[in-house]
Order: C-alpha cells, then structure tokens, then sequence
C-alpha cells in the first residue's frame, strides 16, 4: 500500500491524499455476502438526532464479515481481497475446502493463495483463528473475543492489534492499541497477526466533499453558537465561557472521564 498525493490541478485536488493496494483483486463483491445498509441519518424511532452530524453519503450495501470464524477445522484458502467502503481496511475472501465462502479482515502480509484455518488445534500463525489459550505470550493478535462465542470485538480497525501479554488464573492480560491493560476469559478467540492498511491515519481527505461522501455531516463550533444553543455560546468577541469544556447538553467532554462504574476487568487503565 501507498499513499498517493494528487496533482493541484484545482483548488479540490491541492491536498488530496488516497491510499493505493495493489492487493485489490477483485472489484465486484459475492451477491450472497451482502446485505441491504440502510441509512438513519442519526436518528431513532421517533425521528429524533440522536447521533450528531450523521447524513448523506454514498449509497453502499454491507459485505458480511466471519467474526466469529464459524467454519472450524475447515482450511481455507484466500483467493482474492476486495475493497469494503465499510471499512477502512480490505477483506479477504476465502474460499473452504467444503465449497462454503466467506469474508475476514486482511492481515498485513497475507498474500493471495494463503492457508487459513480456524480451530482449537490450528498453529498460530498469520490468519489462523484459535483460543487465547493455545496463542504463545508475546503474539499479537486482532478481532478479539471479550465473551466467549460471541464474536470478535476489539482490534477491527485499519493497522490495529492487541498484545497477549501474559495468562493466569484462565485468564488472559492484553495490551489493547491504547495502552490500557485488561483481561479477559482464555476461552475468547482470537486470530493472529496485525490488521493491514496502517497508512490509513496518514490519508489527507483534502476536501470536505469527501466526508460527506462517507455520511459524515458539518460540525459547528460551540463558541460560534448563541448562549440559547450552546454553553460556550455568546459573549462580546471570543469568550472562553469560564468554564471547562462541555457539550450542548451541559456534560463535561474533551477528555473529561465518562466511565462511572469501575469493571474488575481493566487493571490499567489508558491514563493514569
């Protein structure tokens, strides 16, 4: 992967950044992998925002991701990567030597005509899905279970990984992307290896036409508001509104802690 800079041939162009796999080798995705992605605009049953700054964006269907690796001690081979506007990352298909295909998330490194295999007795290796409790200490791993049978949920974004740090008391210690430290049940399934596409954070958008491409709607400052929509709101001139930053609503934010019940899960936490 590459991070590609656009010529300024105009004003829209200066600044453009987008991110170039060569990897991609398949362009049309499986018509039985897919699933209608409605769109809320932000909004719930009521037809109330309750989600800011959500609207728009290009029209796209739901590629069907295999969290939870659900063909066990079936090998499988990857047999093309595809772009998933879903996601900041590509996925892989892999086709099961039962006939049965299936979408996982590409690890860096992961070639086309790569093994993978999902199973309590699969060696720990890129791409291969198994327990906590059959990984060495010191593996990195992604699409971590945080209850067993549930499905991977930590570590699904471009470029990210969990270090298993240690086991004991059939617990596992992992390092997450943040820092923090927290454990969960060595029962929890895990797949090897760190998650490709890391040049995503690098990307320059370059306009703002690309963000509403992607549903992301127009934020507007609190200090530029009225003292009527926003704490920060009014004054003569600028005005720090002699407060600690908040939200419209009047609650603490940009980095204020939210997390009100302490879980015995979490040894350390990402700040001190």
């Amino acid at each position: 992967m590459a991070i590609v800079t656009r010529r300024p041939r105009n004003p829209s162009l200066r600044g453009q950044q987008f991110i170039v796999d060569k990897s991609l080798s398949k362009k049309k995705p499986e018509k039985r992998l897919l699933a209608p992605l409605p769109k809320s605009g932000g909004r719930n049953a009521y037809g109330r925002i309750t989600r800011r700054h959500q609207g728009g964006g290009a029209k796209r269907m739901y590629r069907i991701i295999d969290f939870k690796r659900m063909h066990r001690d079936v090998p499988g081979v990857i047999s093309a990567f595809e772009y998933d506007p879903n996601r900041n990352l590509p996925i892989a298909l892999v086709v099961y030597k039962n006939g049965a295909k299936g979408y996982i998330l590409k690890v860096e490194g992961q070639n086309v005509g790569d093994e993978v295999l999902a199973g309590e007795k699969a060696d720990a290796r890129t791409g291969n899905c198994l327990p906590l409790r059959a990984i060495p200490t010191g593996f990195f791993v992604h699409n971590v279970e945080v209850v067993p049978s549930q499905g991977g949920k930590m570590a699904r974004s471009a470029g990210s990984s969990i270090q298993l740090v240690s086991k004991e008391n059939q617990r596992a210690l992992l390092k997450m992307p943040s820092g923090e430290l927290r454990t969960v049940s060595m029962e929890c399934w895990a797949t090897v290896g760190t998650l490709s596409n890391a040049d995503f954070r690098n990307m320059k958008l370059g306009k703002a036409g690309r963000n509403r491409h992607r549903g992301i709607r127009p934020t507007v400052r609190g200090m530029a508001m009225n003292p009527v929509d926003h704490p920060h709101g009014g004054g003569e001139g600028r005005s720090k509104s002699g407060s600690h930053p908040t939200t419209p609503w009047g609650k603490p934010c940009k980095g204020a802690r939210t997390r009100t019940r302490k879980s015995s899960a979490i040894v350390k936490r990402r700040r001190p």
